[in-house]
């Protein structure tokens, strides 16, 4: 009977760890947002391979932050260090822009930071839900949410 439980264990732990989520890499997290920047403006090959090295510089910081992290080892300069970083590589890339490029990358950085649009991710199902009438006004309009 153990043999049988142990084994089911292992077989367990096995499958658990094959379905866990795999971490990106700092070329695969440059590439998806290198694609996303390709698709909100234009970019001639020099820029591009400019963006992409500083891209991936601040992405490998942000992964070797995070593993210090979950190790337990950062302090608040780490973080500090992070957000200059981030500061700067935003600038060295405005510097590489020009004339109505700089509007693009300002739009796409206003995306990036607010996420994924909900609306525009839910495909065919994006019609408008009616919003549910709570309080007094509920209970006049006899609606049901």
């Amino acid at each position: 009977m153990k043999k049988y439980l142990l084994i089911f264990i292992l077989v367990l732990s096995t499958a658990l760890s094959a379905t866990a989520q795999k971490i990106p890499t700092a070329t695969e997290l440059t590439t998806k947002s290198m694609q996303a920047l390709d698709k909100k403006m234009t970019l001639n090959p020099t820029q591009r391979n400019i963006i992409f090295n500083y891209t991936l510089n601040l992405y490998a910081a942000q992964l070797a932050l995070s593993k210090k992290q979950q190790a337990g080892l950062s302090n608040e300069d780490d973080i500090t260090k992070m957000y200059k970083l981030q500061n700067e590589t935003t600038a060295n890339i405005r510097n590489i822009l020009k004339g109505e490029q700089l509007d693009q990358y300002d739009q796409f950085l206003e995306e990036q930071l607010r996420g994924v649009d909900k609306k525009k991710k839910k495909g065919k199902h994006d019609k408008e839900e009616e919003e549910a009438v709570t309080g007094i006004a509920g209970l006049k309009s006899g609606s049901h949410p």
